[in-house]
């Protein structure tokens, strides 16, 4: 395996990690999952802006952590999926403006998660207002904290995700 590839596997793998620790910790404080959700873990969906690595990173610790959560099967999936298509639209949007970033998971989240809740937990809440606090949490994650660690990480962006020479 060269050195890029291990160096790239590495990469998903930790933030993966951090995404689950990071969803973990506010599963206990009970705000992953329901109608209204603030993942801190989400912070981490700016990751594509920096690295192509970051996709598979938050898609694969999504699918973990919303099974260590208990998440039925239809959450699993399309949770997971909506943090997918959250982090390739920030990847693709990366060379437009550093503060379209958050957009993508945001929008994404407040679009497919209040589906999972009604169709999947049968929560009673209008498909509307949940769309509201799914995405205010979103914004909260994805935009407050995830901004932060943008320009937290910006600075530092040629240490932290540089690629080796093979």
């Amino acid at each position: 395996m060269k050195k890029n590839q291990s160096l790239s596997i590495a990469q998903a793998a930790i933030i993966a990690a951090m995404y689950v620790a990071l969803t973990m910790l506010s599963n206990a404080a009970g705000l992953a999952s329901g109608v209204i959700q603030v993942r801190i873990s989400e912070a981490l969906c700016i990751l594509p802006f920096f690295t192509p690595v970051a996709i598979p990173g938050l898609f694969v610790g999504c699918l973990i952590s919303n099974i260590l959560a208990g998440g039925v099967i239809w959450d699993v999936i399309f949770g997971s999926l909506a943090t997918l298509i959250g982090a390739v639209g920030t990847y693709l949007l990366r060379r437009v403006s550093m503060w379209l970033a958050p957009v993508p998971p945001i929008v994404s989240n407040m679009l497919i998660v209040p589906f999972v809740l009604r169709y999947a937990y049968g929560a009673p809440d209008s498909l509307p207002f949940m769309m509201a606090t799914v995405g205010a949490g979103e914004l909260i994650a994805a935009g407050v904290l995830g901004m932060l660690l943008l320009f937290a990480l910006d600075r530092y962006k040629h240490v932290i995700f540089r690629t080796p020479k093979s």
